[in-house]
């Protein structure tokens, strides 16, 4: 297999390889460092590799796993290849190279399936067209009637503290 390029700040790629290797030696690529070896770059995001026995996704199978739970579009997929697959499989994702450029130099025992890419979120949308998103159109408050209360307070406030003073004047 060929050297494999993965671009600085790549985003959305997810690359399957099949593993042909002893369910021993697949199940050791999940500790730490493990996949850097057999990938042949270092310093990769280990939370961001999946490595898994294909019967662990039962009825869901590869091609779900990918148009499902990865968000690879279905014209990207070859179901009938991905059924054919079997044994162990190493899934990796772009966020594992955390943003750097690297040049992937797999392993022999390694067989890359394919780089797939997820679907992007489309954010457009157009004007939104209802009465409520048009400006100023919020219920207004009523107007404030705590105003009154708010003069009779101080008011009231002001003749206790003369009458406090007066009553200390008198006493002193």
């Amino acid at each position: 297999m060929s050297d494999l390029t993965v671009a600085p700040h790549e985003r959305g790629v997810i690359r399957l390889f099949a593993l042909n290797m002893r369910p021993e030696e697949a199940k050791f690529l999940r500790e730490p460092g493990a996949a850097d070896q057999v990938l042949g770059v270092s310093g990769l995001d280990a939370d961001q590799i999946d490595v898994f026995p294909v019967s662990d996704l039962e009825d869901l199978g590869l091609y779900g796993y990918l148009n499902e739970g990865c968000g690879v579009s279905a014209d990207q997929l070859d179901r009938r290849a991905l059924e054919a697959i079997s044994g162990w499989v190493m899934v990796v994702r772009s966020a594992a190279f955390g943003g750097r450029a690297a040049t992937i130099v797999p392993d022999r025992r390694l067989h890359l399936f394919g780089p797939f890419t997820e679907e992007a979120t489309n954010w457009t949308g157009g004007p939104i067209k209802t009465e409520s998103a048009k400006p100023y159109s919020a219920a207004q408050p009523a107007p404030n009637s705590d105003k009154p209360r708010r003069i009779g307070s101080a008011v009231l406030a002001l003749v206790i503290l003369l009458a406090i003073g007066g009553i200390l004047w008198l006493v002193l």
